[in-house]
């Protein structure tokens, strides 16, 4: 029995989509031609429907119920077909088939639209690498490639593997992993992702992510994961749809016993089929995935965006969500004799040397503002615990700590800021402020949730001056500083307490446990790291959180297609089964009208593929 069911099992997946289409073209001619009773031939031409559209919902049927007693929509189909075909209804049974058949078809649709945008991850993958070993390129299996391998990439190819530009100037077709219309242009020292194209220029690269830590293989395993089926409003509905099979199988059989029609009775098992309900909830869902696919999202738990929908409360975690993450300098003040550009100039070439992040910023951000080389630097070295110092242009130069407090700098430092003083010959010129940068899109966002009646929280281990300078800025009111990770979770669960539903933000890996025990977890999928992608339900690939509003209202909306869809499916089938038992619809204009229905939603979740507010 059980090799059985496993053939026609592989008898049903045979084919796929374009097998559907051949057999509803054919369905749908045999049925013109029965209505229009164009051919002489010994038996009705609907039986061509009946068999191509209507065997394998039969079969479908009976697989469910052998192996695992499923009686779900298939049976009471099932039944309304084999109940036509004995009262001698051949059209309306076709008529069914075909329509249930199409119903299928347009999920089939939607479903893989909807999967489209991150199912061509899996496809894109590339499969080989140039590598550089003593000078001389040979091309490798992309999964061979090791970390620090020297990788050259030529026009027109795919990167293989995450990794950072040691050579060259290109630009790079990130839509695949991004979404972005047009290249970005990338140069030494610029970080490139597996998957992503090279539009111009030949470079080379050093791997830093190979196999399955690289960015395309991190996508595609969340792929794997999304599936709608794991929401627990699909279970309701197919719970509702074993109720309804035995109402209705009950409604057949006493209009049959009162009345003493059997048409009434097919008629009833026809109209009263639960498709509606169980096909347009998770073509909903699939549809509403794809459309947050567009805006950069990644949904890894089918339920995720039902969750989402009920969210009163959004934690942020600070540093690398609603900022950059990076230190950048924001001022640079002179106390002395020397002017800014020549305070800041000495500093960032004492820096230039200098592995320390904030050094490093200096140095960055400087060549950024001015375009041009810095003077050499004699003498580096590092000043443990106090910052730096070197000779340059025969002056000495110290950035770092000072003894002497500076009044004009207290305000920097009370909004969280760091602040390096640099000297000259011992003498104190100035200091260069620096601080985390905030997203440009962050205030924009944070006043959207606050449109949506979501309210933003922020937990951030950052002192309070920064926290509460950063929250200021982005108008969040509430807000929570110097948090370990067990804080985060603390706040979440005691949110959760009074009932109030959280999702949480963040992309470190100290933000994971909090991603975990929030109702609705998102991460920073460009820089986020593993873990915390791992332990979220929602990866945002592209790091902009500008689109976070709309996956908000879209989750809501969402609730509110498969909310209408169920009402509109549940009462045209009551509708329909009053008709058929005062004798007002026979089985064939009761398979039209019920299974438009089915259409009729399918079609309106599928508009979710494209909804915007």
């Amino acid at each position: 029995m059980k090799a059985l069911m496993e053939t026609l099992e592989k008898f049903l997946e045979f084919g796929g989509m374009k097998k559907d289409i051949v057999c509803l073209v054919l369905g749908g001619i045999s049925l013109i031609l029965s209505l229009t009773d164009a051919m002489a031939l010994p038996f009705d031409i609907a039986w061509v429907a009946i068999i191509l559209c209507g065997l394998p919902i039969v079969l479908e049927a009976i697989i469910g119920l052998v192996t695992a007693f499923d009686i779900k929509a298939d049976v009471l189909v099932s039944l309304a077909l084999i109940a036509s075909v004995c009262i001698g209804e051949d059209f309306a049974a076709g008529e069914v088939a075909f329509i249930m058949q199409l119903g299928a078809l347009l999920e089939d649709v939607t479903v893989a639209k909807a999967r489209a945008g991150i199912e061509k991850l899996v496809h894109l993958t590339p499969q080989t690498a140039r590598v550089m070993m003593d000078g001389t390129e040979k091309i490798v299996a992309a999964e061979e490639v090791k970390i620090n391998d020297l990788i050259r990439v030529l026009p027109g190819e795919s990167i293989p593997v995450d990794g950072v530009i040691v050579s060259g100037q290109t630009s790079i077709n990130q839509a695949v992993m991004t979404g972005e219309s047009l290249p970005v242009d990338k140069g030494v020292g610029d970080d490139v992702s597996s998957g992503t194209v090279n539009q111009f220029g030949a470079f080379e690269m050093k791997a830093t992510k190979v196999g399955e830590d690289s960015s395309i293989q991190r996508m595609i395993r969340l792929v794997q994961s999304a599936d709608a089926g794991k929401a627990k409003i699909v279970g309701l509905a197919d719970r509702w749809a074993t109720w309804i099979v035995v109402i209705a199988m009950s409604a057949a059989a006493l209009t049959w016993l009162v009345t003493g029609e059997i048409i009434r009775a097919v008629t009833i098992l026809v109209v009263f089929c639960p498709c509606a309900l169980v096909l347009a909830t998770p073509t909903a869902i699939m549809a509403a995935i794809g459309n947050a696919t567009k805006h950069g999202f990644l949904v890894r738990e089918g339920d995720a965006l039902e969750r989402l929908a009920k969210v009163s409360k959004i934690t942020f975690d600070k540093t690398g969500t609603l900022t950059y993450g990076t230190p950048n300098v924001t001022a640079v003040v002179s106390v002395s004799d020397y002017d800014r550009d020549s305070v800041y100039g000495y500093a960032a070439a004492a820096e230039q040397m200098s592995e320390h992040p904030l050094g490093k910023a200096i140095v960055r951000c400087y060549k950024a503002e001015n375009k041009k080389e810095l003077p050499a630097s004699e003498n580096f070295q590092m000043i443990p615990g106090e910052g730096v110092a070197a000779a340059v242009s025969g002056k000495v130069i110290k950035a770092g700590k000072t003894a002497v407090p500076v009044e004009s700098a207290e305000k920097y430092l009370n909004d969280g800021s760091t602040v390096i003083y640099v000297t000259i010959d011992d003498i104190l010129a100035g200091y260069i402020v620096l601080s985390d940068t905030i997203r440009e899109e962050s205030v924009g966002m944070i006043d959207r949730l606050n449109g949506l009646g979501v309210q933003p929280v922020l937990l951030t281990g950052d002192n309070a001056n920064a926290a509460n300078a950063i929250g200021g800025k982005l108008h969040i009111t509430e807000i929570h500083a110097n948090c370990l990770p067990e804080d985060k979770l603390k706040y979440i669960e005691g949110y959760q307490t009074r009932g109030e539903a959280v999702c949480m933000i963040g992309d470190g890996i100290n933000d994971a446990p909090a991603l975990k025990k929030a109702n609705v977890g998102i991460a920073m999928g460009g820089i986020g790291s593993d873990i915390a992608v791992d332990a979220a339900d929602i990866a945002l690939v592209d790091d902009e959180i500008k689109e976070l509003p709309h996956l908000l209202a879209l989750s809501k909306r969402m609730m509110t297609t498969i909310k209408m869809n169920m009402t509109f499916s549940m009462g045209l089938n009551f509708l329909a089964i009053v008709l058929a038992m005062i004798g007002t619809l026979n089985p064939v204009v009761g398979a039209l009208v019920h299974n438009a229905g089915s259409v009729v939603v399918i079609m309106n979740s599928a508009l979710l593929l494209k909804w915007k507010r």
